[in-house]
């Protein structure tokens, strides 16, 4: 019986109770209004409810003897052991053996499927993350969003939202101008500008932009020549970002770039929209967005009084080109050094008539350290000044990088230990994880040469109390995942999966699934194997959504 079932039946108890009580009162109530619940201790049983607690003032009833009459109900339906209630209303309720056990073999019939959902069906989500400009290689900021940003899009998914990966190409600026200006001072053997860019990257490039041109390079005048470098230049750094990402099992659906929206006329279609809207003024020969109407601080310039675009004037074209293109969530990862900019966003989506934190949504992430030796590392080998998404994996791997840039808050600093991440123990946080799913796969490997198959299943069996411990989680699995996806959060899932390791390792030292020497195979034996099959498939999927690798031989 899993959570929705026994909600159902919760709910076909109470309902008649309540209206028994007061005529009314179980109008418009619904399974998703009885909360269930795991008890932190066990020997209260397999699931606590406080529906009684939260349902007596509208039936009119003490809530102990409402919880009375529960408990008395749900005593009676098939799959449930004991009901018992506590304190001042609390029920508690113990499903019988075969009930709670039989989840190991839906587990393993589902496969993959196991803990997808329909929760998010009918949204269709634009989760723009990373959009690092293509100025240099990305830094540790843009490597949390790009592990937190594709693990996001994978919970999305599993829940039945249709889900589009864009990166925001920043190529319109002033930051793409002193990129341009530090590729030909290095070309030239010259300093790198005040405000430019330096780092062996920058060398490279440069080196690279004079063989691709097609010409003396050198022949060109100081402004053709800028020119070339750039965009020459900015398509070789983003080619390498791209590869980067890639290399770190994140592709993109959308590569949007920010010159199109000046270029196509998009600025001024949103412009004129706001006008329509009537949310636009002229002031000081300036055109503003009336954003204070909107819970913004002050009103911002989208047309200076020269005539150019202000920042926001892309902003603005660029979310409208969003909606335009169908999405009815917009979820933008930002670092944070935008904390900023949030009220504004807000206030720019409320002008269009759209529901801040609804149809858009920002998220602020905070920065990451990396300790190396016990001592903060600073300094990349290539980039020079930041430690970069490369230097990253090429310590730890891909899979430590991204599991240990996921597992906590994107609401907290991280300080990100690499000795314990380069270390095959208990310590390091992935190497539990897939050891457990890896250790799976070894008892299945052992199983098989001891005759020990999957042909029999008798979840009465799973008696012993690691077994209901493991079970327990497992069942957890699908919520967790719908709760990641519904307050974007996939740490969540993270610190899931190393509590079921945990769990798991010490059914491993408490439950056989192989006889002792030359015992025989028995219908426990083969019902366990089971439940450990059940246990690496759900370490298996839990991993993927983090796009991480389930090894099975560590």
């Amino acid at each position: 019986m899993d959570p929705e079932a026994l909600s159902a039946a919760l709910l076909a108890v109470i309902a008649p109770l309540a209206e028994a009580r007061r005529a009314g009162a179980s109008s418009g109530l619904t399974a998703a209004d009885l909360p269930l619940d795991r008890p932190k201790n066990r020997d209260h049983g397999d699931w606590a409810s406080n529906a009684a607690l939260k349902l007596a003032k509208v039936v009119g009833a003490n809530p102990r003897e409402f919880a009375a009459e529960i408990a008395s109900g749900l005593a009676s339906v098939d799959g449930i052991a004991s009901v018992e209630v506590a304190g001042p209303g609390f029920i508690n309720i113990r499903l019988d053996a075969a009930t709670a056990g039989s989840l190991a073999k839906t587990i393993v019939d589902a496969g993959a499927a196991f803990g997808t959902g329909t929760a998010r069906a009918g949204e269709v989500i634009n989760l723009e993350f990373v959009s690092a400009n293509p100025t240099g290689p990305i830094h540790l900021g843009g490597t949390r969003w790009a592990a937190v940003g594709d693990s996001l899009a994978r919970i999305f998914s599993s829940q039945g939202a249709d889900v589009s990966r864009e990166y925001y190409f920043n190529d319109h600026g002033a930051q793409i101008d002193r990129f341009a200006r530090s590729l030909v001072a290095a070309h030239d053997g010259a300093p790198t500008p005040e405000d430019g860019y330096g780092g062996g990257y920058i060398l490279d490039i440069a080196r690279r932009v004079a063989l691709a041109y097609d010409g003396d390079i050198d022949a060109l005048d100081a402004s053709d020549k800028q020119e070339a470098f750039r965009a020459i230049g900015v398509d070789f750094m983003f080619d390498e970002i791209k590869a980067s990402l890639h290399e770190f099992g994140v592709d993109f659906d959308v590569y949007f770039h920010e010159n199109d929206l000046h270029e196509s006329g998009a600025v001024q279609r949103a412009i004129a929209r706001l006008q329509e809207l009537g949310h636009m003024y002229e002031s000081d020969g300036a055109l503003w967005l009336r954003t204070t109407d909107f819970g913004d601080d002050k009103d911002r310039v989208v047309i200076k009084s020269d005539g150019n675009p202000a920042y926001i004037s892309g902003d603005l074209a660029y979310y409208l080109n969003k909606r335009e293109r169908g999405f009815n969530r917009c979820i933008i990862m930002l670092g944070a050094d935008h904390h900023g900019y949030v009220q504004r966003m807000m206030a720019m989506a409320a002008a269009f008539g759209d529901e801040p934190g609804v149809n858009l949504q920002i998220l602020i992430g905070q920065m990451v350290n990396l300790v190396k030796d016990g001592q903060p590392m600073r300094m990349s080998k290539r980039a020079g000044t930041v430690v970069t998404l490369e230097d990253l994996v090429e310590i730890v791997g891909v899979d430590a990088a991204r599991y240990s840039l996921v597992r906590s808050s994107t609401d907290s600093n991280l300080d990100i230990d690499l000795d314990v991440l380069q270390k095959r123990t208990n310590d390091n946080p992935v190497f539990y994880v897939q050891y457990a799913h890896a250790r799976t796969h070894n008892v299945g490997r052992n199983a098989a040469a001891s005759g020990v198959d999957r042909s029999e299943f008798a979840p009465e069996l799973l008696t012993h109390e690691s077994e209901s411990a493991l079970l327990g989680a497992l069942q957890e699995f699908p919520r967790v995942v719908a709760f990641a996806a519904e307050v974007r959060e996939p740490h969540r899932i993270a610190r899931y999966l190393e509590e079921l390791a945990g769990l798991y390792h010490r059914w491993y030292d408490s439950c056989r699934v192989i006889p002792l020497g030359d015992g025989a195979v028995e219908s426990v034996h083969r019902t366990r194997l089971w439940l450990n099959d059940a246990t690496g498939q759900v370490l298996r999927n839990g991993l993927s959504l983090l796009g991480v690798g389930a090894p099975e031989r560590m």
